[in-house]
This record gives structure tokens, sequence and C-alpha cells, in this order.
């Protein structure tokens, strides 16, 4: 689904006028995305409901939210998303990234800035990866990157040094739109050396994220935007990562998705593919070498689909059947030799030699090299083999 920017998210005119919509906004900044006591109780209570019952403290159950609810000025934060030029997504609006409602813990709201009328979430894939990515981790994301997108898929990733950055400026490379989540608000680059990149991004696609204007990033907002990257695509390729690395984060969150989850494979020496080769090992990642490989992947049924790969030089033997290989493997490469000397070379018969060279011989890959027959027959390998044969 592709948007035009009028249609793109919620401006805060419309918050102030919606209840549902105000609501929504006031939860994203008092509940953190995962907590696992409130997120459940909200979703059964609703937006609305929900709000009230923690601005009230219902029943003493909402005590750990009382500091931010003190401390939110509402009017405030609607004021900081209009100042950093950003929007507002809601669940059922225009905009809404649909694979959203997939987590079990969706967003209340999703802040984004810039313009969506080139991005299409079912054409998309997630490219991420370790933070301390090698020489070869950057050069295998940067052209996962630039070949998504010039294949027509919108990469997304996070930002981060490393692999997510190389992903990043391979889809800008090829002038076509990224989407970066942030673990902070929209308005505040992280980290801070990539604030041009970000700024790039925000003028040829998306920057996303689900905590407010203003919010600095903190480690549980980081493992909460692995979800969202997860859940916007169609699939995530993980091209480095440690057995520890964050990265594996989103990918599991692919997993349990039920999204397309594939990985890069790397040196078995390196600790910075430990990670992705053990997943690859253990059957949980779909092992791809480049970007066509991950269309085949989350390309609709019957789109993408690549041939076998097959070796590129061809043997002047693979044709042979098994007789005439094994005959014609051991004739010698320089000189002539006899039909008896092939026999006890090959493992063959006599019979089965003369019927072996015949069919050598009209190929051009053997020529007798004196007359006579039988154990006085002498041949040898044709230098060419598509040359003629002679007697």
């Amino acid at each position: 689904m592709s948007l035009t920017h009028e249609e793109f998210g919620v401006g805060v005119q419309q918050v102030r006028q919606n209840a549902e919509l105000s609501a929504r906004v006031a939860l994203s900044v008092v509940v953190e995305p995962m907590d696992s006591k409130l997120t459940p109780l909200i979703r059964e209570l609703g937006a609305q409901r929900a709000w009230s019952a923690i601005n009230g403290n219902e029943g003493g159950h909402f005590d750990r939210c009382q500091p931010r609810v003190r401390a939110l000025d509402l009017d405030h934060v609607l004021w900081n998303t209009q100042q950093a030029g950003a929007r507002l997504l809601f669940p059922g609006l225009p905009g809404w990234p649909h694979g959203l409602d997939d987590l079990e813990f969706a967003p209340f709201a999703v802040w984004a800035r810039g313009s969506s009328s080139d991005v299409d979430w079912a054409r998309s894939v997630a490219v991420v990866g370790s933070r301390a990515a090698t020489s070869y981790g950057l050069h295998v994301a940067g052209e996962l990157g630039y070949d998504l997108s010039s294949a027509g898929y919108t990469v997304v990733s996070g930002a981060a040094f490393g692999i997510d950055a190389a992903a990043h400026r391979g889809a800008l490379a090829a002038d076509a739109p990224t989407v970066a989540v942030l673990a902070g608000g929209v308005d505040r680059p992280y980290p801070v050396a990539h604030s041009q990149l970000l700024d790039h991004i925000r003028a040829n696609g998306l920057i996303l994220s689900e905590a407010p204007p203003g919010a600095s990033p903190r480690r549980e907002r980081f493992l909460a935007r692995n979800r969202l990257i997860a859940a916007l695509t169609a699939g995530t390729v993980v091209v480095e990562a440690g057995l520890r690395s964050g990265a594996l984060s989103s990918a599991g969150h692919a997993e349990r998705l039920g999204r397309v989850l594939a990985a890069v494979p790397g040196p078995v020496t390196s600790a910075a593919s430990a990670g992705t080769n053990a997943w690859i090992r253990e059957g949980r990642a779909v092992l791809v070498s480049n970007a066509a490989q991950c269309v085949e992947l989350v390309a609709p049924i019957g789109e993408g689909l690549l041939s076998p790969e097959r070796a590129e030089s061809v043997l002047e033997y693979d044709d042979l059947a098994e007789v005439p290989r094994r005959v014609f493997e051991s004739l010698p490469k320089s000189r002539s030799t006899t039909v008896d000397r092939l026999a006890v070379i090959a493992g063959v018969s006599g019979p089965e030699v003369m019927a072996a060279l015949g069919s050598l011989e009209l190929t051009g890959r053997v020529e007798r090299s004196t007359g006579g027959g039988g154990a006085a027959l002498r041949v040898r390998r044709v230098s060419d083999p598509r040359a003629r044969w002679a007697v």
C-alpha cells in the first residue's frame, strides 16, 4: 500500500480533537512498550478505559505509572511532535503498517518523520546485524541494501553502527526509500554520529519510533524496537551477529511472528558470524548469499524464483556415462596407452574399454595413435576436445 503525503499519518490537531487518539499518545508516554504486566490489561480494557484507570490509579494497581502520569504534559508532547515535523500513526488509520498488528504487544501509536509515498510494507525486508561489523559484513550489507532496493524492496533497519548503517547506505545509493526504526524519539538522532545519515533517510523514506519526541534511547527500548523491525517487514536477514548479538533479538521476533528469517554465513573463524552460523546450522534461518535469494524467500508465491545454481565451468567429461568417464579419466594426459592398460586402470573389461573408446572417438575426445586392433591398439587424448579424431 502506497500513500500520498496528505494521507500519511495523523496531525497534532486531529489527535487533540479525538479522545481515543489522545489516550493512545498518553499511554505511549506513560507505559513502556513491553511491560508484561500492563500491556495485556490495556489491550483488554481498550485505550480510553485503560488511560482513565491508569490516570486515576484505580485500585492502586498502577502505582508504577504514577511518576510519569504526574509528569505528563500531553500538550507539550504534541507540541514537540509538531516541532519535529512528525506525524502519528495509529492502528486502523491511513499509514499504519498492518504488520504491527501481528505483535503480541503492538504499539499504542508510532511517531514518523518523512514520507511513506514510496514505502510498500508488503515488499520490505529487514537487514540487521552486529554493530561491531567486519569489512566482510559491511560489504555484504551494503550490497544487500543496494540490490534489494534496486529490485523494488524497501530496506528496514535500526540506523545503528555497523550492519544497519551499511544497509541503509546501500539503499540510499540506489536512490530508494529506506526506513529507520529508532529506540528513542524521532527527533533524537542516535547514534549522534549518524545525524547526517538519518537526515538522508528522512528525506528519502521514513524514521519511525514508538517513543515520543525527546525520549532517550535505553536498553529496553532497543529490545522493544527490534520487534517493530521484524513485524514491519516480510522477512529479516541477519548479516553478521555474534552469539549474544542484539541483532538476534530481531531474528527471534521474526521467528515468533512466522516471518521469513534468513542469515548470511560467515567465516567459521569469525566471532562476528558465530550467531548467524549457529542459526543456519540449527535450521532456524535460511542461508542466503545475495539479494536475489532474499527476494525469492519473501516474494509472493510464484514470483522471484531462481533457477538452480550450477557450476560456472563444465568439465569435459560431465556429460559422459560412468564407464566412458572412467576410461577417459584413465587416459594419460600427454602420451598414448593401450586398451589392456586402460582396462586395468579403469577397472573394466576389454570389451567395455573398446565400446567406451568408440563413443569417445565419436565426440572427438580420443584418437588412435597407431593402426591395428585389440591390445595393439594405442589411443591418446585429443588436446583440443573439439578436434576430429584421426586414425
